[in-house]
């Protein structure tokens, strides 16, 4: 496969409202919302994936990712399956994950799971995204 992040960033559009969640050594930021709208910018530290909406600004380096894995599981909190995507860094930890976001326990939007499945499918169940050349 010859996609690169940026790529699957915005075919990530079609998973509707995510949780987005970034864990650091101190603490855990949790943000609902859609990947959408996003723009580009290119640093001395990395290639950048940009988001702002109303409650949060999201600015993400893809240049940082080795890995991406898709990951189901059960709700810590209730009966019923969760989905998620997991973006790796070079020492295999996670940087950021998007879970599927339910509205009512185990009730996730129209089309939501079957575009989760959809990118499972096109990409595998781990994907090594190629380096960005330029934005």
């Amino acid at each position: 496969m010859t996609k690169n992040l940026k790529d699957f960033l915005e075919a990530c559009e079609n998973l509707k409202t995510l949780r987005i969640i970034v864990t650091s050594s101190a603490a855990v930021l949790e943000a609902r919302g859609r990947i959408e709208k996003l723009f580009y910018a290119e640093l001395p530290k990395g290639k950048y994936a940009n988001l702002h909406t109303e409650g949060f600004e999201f600015h993400f380096n893809m240049d940082k990712i080795t890995q991406v894995k898709f990951e189901t599981g059960e709700a810590k909190r209730g009966n019923f399956k969760t989905y998620a995507i997991r973006f790796l860094d070079e020492k295999q930890e996670v940087a950021l994950s998007l879970f599927l976001q339910w509205g009512k326990p185990g009730e996730y939007e129209s089309g939501q799971i079957e575009a989760w499945e959809g990118l499972r499918a096109e990409y595998g169940e781990v994907w090594e995204p190629i380096p960005l050349v330029s934005l």
